[in-house]
């Protein structure tokens, strides 16, 4: 019944939303197409180097009540009643050491207990959870990266004061080099309704494409390169980064050379009636020492491995994994807009660094509270679905486990496959300046492609606060 309430009172908004679009209010959403200004204040100098610093600190909590399981295995989500919950702490400080040279560094600080220790599900719910390990806080560096900006002949476009962003003028036709620590994701995927757990949907799957097993260690971060090409409405991208010494772990293979994570991506943007819009593409391509399911599978039954992580018996070196997906976001008013993701990996190899998918879809919307005096609250509205390639789909059948799930529990108990579906719900309400109180619902189906298991409601709250 919660969930249903909570269902309405957010469709109920949404439709208030769009009337009063309808009838002509409206807030500046999209408030990064303004003028550049031709003064650009910092939020300091020390000598003559201008500096900035922000912080964040977010703490999620997540429930769930007992589910239906008709059997569990090593890697199931546990169908007993269950909390789980992540805090996490970052400051972010910047530097200009030359007029388009940027340093930046972002120690951050993490604890957290995730649900069944992250495992029995593709899209986990918390993408806080990547980087928590346990309820002892763990300090570590996040980023660490010089930022090089090479400016030609264009329009005046405004780069305003944010984390990792002291404000400045550059042009629209521009180079930008980025290398040191850094998030794969702090470059492709962006999106302006479904990129930042912290603030906005908190599943995997909408944090990026949820097939997408880009390079990085297992908290998220990695050491690299990247190079972006702006020209006017294109943006071209490309970068290579170190990858995991083995799948999901935080140890770094610093042979890069030899195993790495490449990714190219080209973006358009667009305006349709003064609203904006783009598409982008974007492709990767991994090398490393993985598992390929085919010989995990014959492994399994070969052995009588069932209930196994058998993949780590037949890792071999030189394995590639490649895929592809689609992003596309469209502003419906200035303060609505609507998203869609898709993305296909090959399916032939083990998860490197993300997730257990080799296909998703997500599509939703996000909306501020203009429309009803609040505009500093925001909602989102999601569904996603993933699946699996048919080569890990044998390997789970055959009674492997793999790193995040496996439900094998005996003969005839692997997994009745289902792709995973799940709709999410989020409110964010500005409690005082800078510090948001959010509730999120999440309805799960076939929980680890398993539909034996579920469905699965998660109830969470979650405070934000930044500086």
């Amino acid at each position: 019944m919660i969930r249903f309430l909570f269902l309405f009172l957010l469709l109920s908004i949404l439709s208030s939303s769009i009337s009063a679009q309808r009838a002509g209010s409206g807030a500046d959403q999209i408030a990064s197409f303004a003028e550049p200004l031709d003064f650009i204040p910092t939020t300091g100098t020390i000598g003559d180097i201008p500096v900035n610093m922000h912080g964040q600190t977010t703490y999620i909590n997540q429930r769930y009540p007992n589910f239906n399981a008709a059997y569990s295995g090593p890697n199931s989500l546990t169908p007993d009643r269950s909390m789980s919950y992540t805090w996490s702490g970052t400051m972010f400080f910047g530097a200009r050491l030359a007029p388009n040279t940027d340093v930046y560094f972002n120690p951050e600080v993490v604890s957290g207990i995730p649900f069944s220790g992250l495992t029995g599900l593709g899209g986990p719910t918390d993408g806080e959870a990547t980087r928590a390990q346990g309820a002892k806080a763990h300090f570590y560096s996040a980023r660490a990266f010089v930022r090089q900006i090479i400016n030609q002949d264009g329009a005046k476009v405004l780069l305003e004061e944010d984390a990792n962003q002291i404000a400045q003028t550059v042009s629209s036709n521009r180079f930008v080099i980025t290398a040191g620590q850094f998030s794969t994701l702090d470059i492709f995927d962006d999106s302006r309704y479904a990129k930042d757990p912290r603030v906005q949907f908190m599943n995997w799957g909408n944090m990026t494409y949820l097939a997408y097993d880009y390079a990085a260690d297992a908290r998220g971060y990695g050491w690299g390169l990247a190079a972006e090409w702006y020209r006017d409405n294109w943006i071209f991208r490309a970068s290579r980064m170190t990858t995991p010494y083995s799948p999901n772990v935080l140890a770094i293979d610093w042979h890069i050379l030899d195993h790495y994570g490449d990714q190219i991506e080209v973006e358009r943007e667009h305006f349709i009636g003064e609203l904006p819009g783009k598409v982008s593409v974007l492709a990767y391509r991994n090398k490393m020492m993985l598992a390929r399911f085919q010989d995990a599978t014959n492994y399994v039954i070969q052995n009588n491995a069932q209930g196994t992580q058998a993949i780590n018996n037949v890792r071999t070196n030189n394995q590639f994994k490649t895929g592809i997906g689609v992003n596309a976001e469209q502003a419906l008013t200035k303060d609505l807009g609507i998203y869609m993701r898709a993305f296909t990996s090959d399916g032939h190899t083990e998860t490197m660094a993300f997730a257990e998918a080799d296909n998703s879809l997500s599509i939703g919307m996000g909306l501020n509270g203009q429309s009803w005096s609040r505009p500093k609250d925001s909602v989102g509205i999601s569904m996603m679905q993933n699946g699996l390639s048919s080569f890990r789909r044998e390997y789970l059948q055959a009674g492997g486990v793999s790193f995040f799930i496996g439900d094998y529990a005996g003969p005839g108990q692997t997994i009745t496959y289902k792709p995973e579906r799940i709709a999410e719900l989020y409110y964010n309400a500005l409690v005082v300046k800078n510090v948001l109180f959010g509730i999120n619902y999440q309805h799960i189906t076939n929980p680890a492609y398993n539909a034996a298991r579920g469905p699965v409601d998660v109830y969470s709250f979650r405070l934000h606060a930044e500086f």
